[in-house]
Parts: structure tokens; sequence; C-alpha cells
């Protein structure tokens, strides 16, 4: 029987739990392949497994459970590999994975080698952990894990058993949501914070850590920017540009991570992590951008939602609205709209964010879009 923690890190995950139960039963694999969206409980998943890897290979399991389980984990046997910049170092996955495996356990019989966010792994890096993958040694486990599996090569995913992680479900991320946010309020503010969380159990598509994002403060006004966006469109005043917020929100958000990231990195050189200046700001670099597209992509997609529930009560189908504290507002911009002519709207959008990653610009694409949009709904 799974200890308490994976059966916690896996209440959701129906299958990946049977997986994980059916592995420690008859003997885990020497490769595993965590992959789903962000926020669907790989992680802790992974720290679980792991942890009941090494305790039934040690002379004292229940000691070898508790540290393999804190975060981050003092077991010497139990090597977590995150990104700190947009991508792994090489350098770093040929030192802790690829050469470290070659080890023998400094305690117990097992080692366990967790590398997340695998699809950050650069090309040069997953080639030249396949031998690895194919070849480790009886006491080495490595489990990846994705929320992108284009990202990695199809080799080492072969080479790996798959654990799949579903999005969770919108109740479930309320649930979560507002264990998270019991404040004293009075009756009105806590009507309305419940509205807000179910908004964005929604808005999230599986995702917790996106649903509290657009719970804190950032999150409210990127809401705000997207909703001031299209309602230019559906007056027809684009022509103030009022995409150029949503442009310096996202390059704001992309600054603060370069930044944070980069104060990281250097903590980690003085620590002893050996890396070049150059080395250090290119991968905040990376951090910067990949926070900044982020931000857009979740604009895009706010967009496009946003547009959808506009059809949906324009059509009188308010049940399935995302933005359910904000259903006013939605009402009174619903009013004549031609619902068939929102959804064309939506799909507008999901276009302009397909063509950002073919490296269009980001202030054209978003003009274009909104122009589109204004032509189609003022």
């Amino acid at each position: 029987m799974p200890d308490s923690a994976l059966l916690e890190a896996t209440e959701h995950q129906g299958r990946a739990r049977v997986a994980l139960a059916a592995a420690l039963a008859g003997g885990p694999s020497h490769a595993y392949l965590f992959r789903g969206p962000r926020g669907s409980g790989k992680r802790a998943a992974a720290r679980a497994f792991a942890a009941e890897v090494l305790a039934a290979a040690a002379a004292e399991p229940e000691d070898a459970r508790r540290r393999a389980l804190l975060d981050p984990s003092p077991h010497p046997d139990l090597v977590w590999l995150a990104p700190t910049g947009a991508q792994h170092m090489v350098e770093e996955v040929r030192e802790r994975v690829i050469r470290a495996a070659a080890y023998r356990p400094f305690e117990g019989g097992k080692r366990v080698f967790v590398v997340e966010a695998a699809e950050a792994m650069r090309d040069e890096s997953q080639n030249a952990l396949l031998k690895t993958l194919e070849e480790p040694p009886g006491f080495v486990h490595l489990i990846l894990l994705s929320s992108d599996g284009e990202g990695l090569l199809e080799t080492v995913a072969s080479r790996c058993q798959p654990i799949e992680f579903a999005p969770l479900p919108a109740e479930v991320l309320e649930a979560e949501l507002a264990d998270g946010s019991k404040e004293s309020l009075s009756g009105t503010e806590s009507s309305r914070q419940t509205e807000e969380i179910a908004a964005a159990a929604r808005l999230a598509a599986g995702d917790l850590e996106r649903a509290r994002l657009l719970l804190s403060e950032p999150g409210r006004q990127l809401r705000g920017d997207v909703e001031r966006c299209v309602t230019a469109a559906l007056e027809g005043e684009c022509a103030t540009a009022p995409w150029k917020g949503l442009l310096d929100r996202a390059k704001a958000a992309g600054e603060d991570a370069e930044a944070a990231s980069g104060e990281a990195l250097e903590e980690d050189s003085k620590a002893g992590m050996k890396r070049s200046a150059k080395d250090i700001s290119d991968a905040a670099r990376r951090v910067g951008r990949r926070q900044r597209t982020e931000i857009l992509e979740l604009a895009f997609e706010l967009g496009a939602t946003w547009l959808r529930d506009l059809a949906a009560v324009a059509a009188g189908a308010e049940e399935v609205v995302f933005n359910r504290d904000r259903l006013d507002r939605l009402r009174s911009q619903a009013q004549g709209l031609d619902p068939v002519a929102a959804r064309r709207g939506a799909a507008l959008v999901q276009e302009a964010q397909r063509g950002l990653e073919l490296n269009v610009s980001e202030e054209l694409a978003l003009e274009a879009l909104f122009f589109r949009l204004e032509s189609l709904l003022a």
C-alpha cells in the first residue's frame, strides 16, 4: 500500500495513482516520464514516489521517507534538478545526473534522480542522457517531469514509462483556492470572493498555479487589461491602442522575473555553482523572455474566453460562462451582439496567438488583431 503522501499527491489523479501503486508493488522501472499540465500534481507525486523507492531500500524506512519528503530534501540519494533559468544548464545535467548516476548509493540501496521541467533540457543534454536512460545501474531510478511533451525528444520519451496526469477539474481547483483564502470577510465581500474564485478555477484550464496567479493583484490587473482591449474593439475605440497596456504589463513581468533570476543565479555562483557572468546574464534573460511570453499567452487565452462568454450570454447560455464574477459587464456588452460574430472573434484571437509562435512582432500582431475585432464586432 503506498504511503499517505503518495495517496494525497495523487488524490485527483486516479490513473497515475494506480500506475504508481502497481510500480511499487511489482518493483519500479528504471525511468518514468510524469507528463501533464502545470499544477496537476506531478511534482508532489514525484517526490512522494521517490520517497517510497528510497524507503523500500533503506535500513530505516521511516527516516528515509521523512527526509526524502522534505523540500528541499537532505537525503543524499535523492537528486532533484530544476532549471534556474529558462533552460537546464548543460553542465548541470551532465554533472548532477549523468555522471552522478554512476556512483553507488550513499545509504540504502537506491538512488533517485528527478529532472523537473525536462522539456527545458537542450537537445545536447537530452542526447547525452540517452545512455543513462537505456542502461542505468540497477540501483538508479530516473523521473522526468514535463508539462510540454513537444519539448522532449522522442528518443528520450520512448525510453521512459509514461505516467499521465490530467488537468485538475475546476471543482477541485475551486476547493483548493477556497482553502487558501480563509479570510474574515463581510457577507458581500465573501460572496464576491467566492465568485472570483469560481471564475479563476475555470479560466485556469486545470492549472492550479495559473488559478492562483489570476487571484493575485497582477492577475486581476491582467484580466482588466484584456477586458479593456475587447471593450475598445466592441466600441470602435481601437485607435487608442489599448493593447499597449498589455505589452507594458508583460514587459514589466519579464523584467521582474529576469532580475529575480539573476539574483538567484548570483547566489548559486557564490555558493560554488560555477557559472560565468555571461551564463548568468543569458540565463536570466531567458527567464525574462519566458515570463513575458507566458503573460502574453495568458492574455490571449483570457481574451478568447471573454469573447466566448459574450457569445454564451448573447445566446442565453449564462450557465457555461467562465468569467462568473463579471456577469453584469458581460450582459451589458452582449446586448444586441451577434453570438456568431463573438465566436468568430474568439477564433481570431486564437489564430493571432498561434502567429506569435512564428516570431511575429507582438505589437503588430496585437494591433492587427484588435482592428480585425473592431471591424467584426463594432
